[in-house]
């Protein structure tokens, strides 16, 4: 037997001696945090979200009695929470802001104000308890794709966002390049070895991943400094919360330099990922099995520990995302699998492993039964937790045996690339996680959510986190009714009426799997023109959403001032909005395509009106700071430390939402819907586009494409990375949203089928007709 081989086998006896007690593992998983301090840390929380007086009113009892359930009651005029922890005692606390006090607090403004006086009575003593023992939150891109540019006032308030949600295994990534840094260069790379490895800011994701290297680059010691302590204050808030951040671990990427340090270790070139070149791609992956792989692992978790004055045991490593193993062979996946787990362990003997299952679906091709089992049991049951990343779409615990024993987390994925657009599977939301916890031999220790990117699609954010932390199905129509009260501080018929249609449309994809494309989530509008089109939407009727917006532009004469209406009012407006671009750009392409005399006139007709769309889209995104171009790149200059740094992020934040990469190897999949970025971005590709048909119309000649992807790219997108916006523009317009969004709505509304049975299409009379009306309204 070969030493591998029997590696294997001792491994795989281990795991079969301690199967199924993985729960007494997790006793080692709590916080370090004393009561005292979780208190003072969550009453301090209070006071950060409650104005004047208020926060005197709420009373925070943190003390192990409380195990089994957080209980809220009113006495005296206060509010009185008592909980085992901070998390559960914060989840109280928001539960009642909720419910009783009709608050509402959200990634991207808040209804809260001061407290109704007296404080709403709890008749009686309110008992709640979490269903599950873990409430993760991110995923590895969502700090490239949102976090990038945060300061610690952002960081500050998205962790009370996760505690008042009840996320208490959050991942903590930020700041790890210094601590490599220090690593390779105490192994003997220099500088300069350093500055090709790294990635820019905007793409640390990836190079942490080992898909890319350089790009963006080089990372300066002021950017991995100012992250290091942005990481201290990180978590030493999450943990005086009594949470349990989630830190890297070493996953065997490393910088060319290691392999001339040390010739003889054994590594793999990989191939190139995602239609890069060797420049940015091409990586290097040392073998699990080499000596060196466990001597770096240790040294990483050791200066992590010594850095951050201990560790919470659990750590993230993902050896091959998106990257394919060189081998398919069980006893080498096995084998690679333990050895990345020793190098954990043998710095910490507490070590739990925690690894993203989006492998298993990316590349499923690759990873059939076998592979995936070899790869799990070879970890000690409970020593590795998968995140089941996709579950509300690709529930890989149904065809893994509840990932052969392995705990896991069932998460929502939902998000890719932080694009907007409205979209949700509220009924799996509602079903699955259960059925998930209750199938057979379930292993399901947790709920997540694991978005590439925030900032988007709040009600359905807030459902999932409510149905996970509880693990009970909810009345959708009554939830979202009271989600629209506290959202906006009073209940409104129309409002709740607009919320309903979207949380039953598009909102709740019922179908298994996902949209065959993200074109139909985010619109075309997004996407370089070209004459192929994703189709519609099939879950839900594209025109059900006019009578959405017919009802919240009702129901703005009786809403306040509030931010979260405004954010609503721009967000709505430009859901439609897009959608519009959609029927125009269909209607484009059916005039060109039937070469009719009237075509051109047609062409030119609905191309104006694309143009004039434009620039609707972009007054009413302008209106509000998170929805526009201004507010990511004054965030990315903001973070530098000088005037070329600043010039170097500006390009990271400009190509990351764009090209991608420098020729567009992953072109528009974090595009955002922001303004200027539509103005000078996607409106020129669609002007030039729209040219490059009439011309073919006008010459009677085909549409030439390659010609059209040559001049956009060489004419808009590259011009578009390399433009530096001044020092001094304003985040947002001084327009009044709600003017903006009611000439919108008067001017676009009257061109659009009313009958949500209608296909989403104008047939010719009512062109005519609309068509005067269009121009009565220029």
């Amino acid at each position: 037997m070969t030493s591998s081989l029997a590696t294997v086998v001792f491994v795989l006896l281990f795991i079969t001696s301690c199967a199924g007690n993985f729960e007494e593992v997790f006793t080692d998983i709590k916080t370090e945090a004393s009561t005292g301090s979780q208190e003072k840390a969550i009453t301090n929380l209070v006071k950060r979200i409650l104005t004047g007086q208020d926060s005197e009113l709420i009373r925070i009892k943190i003390d192990p009695q409380y195990a089994t359930h957080t209980l809220l009651k009113t006495a005296n005029g206060s509010l009185e929470v008592s909980s085992s922890n901070a998390v559960d005692a914060a989840y109280g606390f928001n539960y009642y802001l909720k419910y009783f006090c009709k608050k509402h607090i959200s990634w991207a403004g808040d209804n809260l104000g001061e407290l109704p006086r007296p404080l709403p009575p709890i008749k009686t003593v309110l008992k709640l308890k979490s269903g599950v023992k873990f409430r993760y939150y991110q995923n590895v891109c969502t700090y490239s794709y949102s976090f990038v540019w945060w300061n610690w006032a952002r960081w500050e308030r998205e962790i009370d966002w996760m505690v008042l949600n009840g996320i208490n295994l959050p991942l903590a990534f930020t700041g790890q390049e210094m601590i490599w840094d220090r690593i390779y260069k105490s192994l003997g790379c220099s500088d300069q070895d350093m500055n090709n490895h790294f990635t820019g800011p905007a793409y640390l994701a990836w190079g942490r991943m080992g898909n890319v290297k350089g790009i963006g680059g080089p990372l300066s010691n002021s950017w991995k400094e100012q992250q290091l302590v942005l990481q201290h204050q990180i978590l030493t808030r999450m943990r005086s919360l009594g949470m349990i951040p989630v830190l890297p671990a070493f996953a065997g990427h490393i910088p060319q330099c290691i392999t001339k340090i040390f010739p003889k270790a054994n590594y793999s070139v990989l191939a190139p990922w995602s239609k890069f070149n060797c420049t940015y791609s091409c990586t290097y992956l040392l073998d699990p099995n080499d000596p060196l792989f466990r001597k770096i692992g240790a040294m990483f978790i050791s200066e992590q520990m010594k850095e951050y004055n201990g560790t919470n045991h659990i750590y993230n490593s993902d050896v091959f995302n998106e990257m394919t193993p060189k081998s398919s062979d069980v006893e080498y996946l096995a084998s690679t699998s333990y050895a990345v787990y020793k190098a954990m362990v043998s710095t910490d003997p507490k070590a739990i492993w925690l690894m993203q299952g989006w492998l298993f679906y990316h590349a499923s091709w690759f990873w059939k039964d076998e592979q995936i089992k070899a790869l799990l049991t070879a970890v000690p049951t409970g020593r590795m937790i998968i995140l089941d990343l996709f579950a509300e779409s690709y529930p890989l615990y149904k065809t893994t045996n509840s990932f052969y024993g392995q705990p896991f987390i069932w998460c929502m994925l939902h998000n890719f690339g932080g694009n907007l657009g409205f979209y949700g599977k509220i009924d799996h939301l509602n079903r699955d996680p259960m059925e998930a916890y209750n199938s057979d031999n379930s292993s399901m220790i947790g709920i997540g959510i694991t978005p590439e990117g925030i900032n988007q699609n709040y009600l359905v954010y807030e459902l999932m986190l409510e149905i996970g932390y509880s693990l009970q199905s909810v009345d959708i129509g009554d939830w979202v009714n009271k989600f629209v009260e506290r959202r906006y501080g009073i209940y409104n018929e129309h409002a709740a009426a607009a919320w309903q249609i979207f949380a039953n449309t598009v909102l709740n994809d019922t179908e298994l799997g996902k949209p065959s494309s993200k074109v139909l989530i985010r619109g075309p509008i997004c996407k370089r023109p070209s004459l192929s089109i994703a189709g519609l939407p099939r879950w839900y009727v594209v025109n059900s959403q006019l009578a959405a917006w017919d009802h919240f532009m009702q129901a703005l004469r009786g809403l306040p001032d509030s931010e979260t209406v405004r954010y609503d009012l721009v967000d709505i407006t430009r859901q439609i909005l897009v959608d519009i671009h959609r029927l125009l750009y269909y209607n484009i392409l059916e005039a060109f395509g039937h070469d009719k005399a009237y075509s051109l006139s047609r062409l030119q007709h609905f191309g104006d009106m694309m143009m004039d769309l434009f620039d609707d889209l972009n007054r009413i995104l302008s209106t509000n700071p998170h929805f526009t171009l201004e507010s990511w790149i004054h965030k990315a200059k903001s973070a530098a430390s000088t005037k070329q740094e600043a010039d170097l992020f500006e390009m990271n934040a400009r190509q990351q939402i764009t090209l991608w990469g420098e020729n567009g190897e992953i072109l528009d999949y974090a595009d955002k819907h922001w303004s200027t970025l539509v103005s000078n971005y996607y409106k020129p590709r669609w002007r030039l586009f729209i040219s490059f048909l009439v011309d073919a119309l006008k010459k009677g000649k085909e549409f030439n494409h390659k010609k059209f992807q040559q001049q956009v790219f060489a004419n808009v997108e590259k011009p578009f990375v390399s433009d530096r916006m001044s020092d001094d523009a304003v985040t947002s317009s001084t327009e009044d949203p709600f003017h903006v969004a009611e000439e919108i709505y008067e001017k676009w509304r009257y061109l659009l089928p009313s009958s949500k049975n209608q296909n989403y299409h104008l047939t010719k009379n009512l062109q005519e007709a609309r068509r005067k009306r269009f121009k009565a309204i220029l």
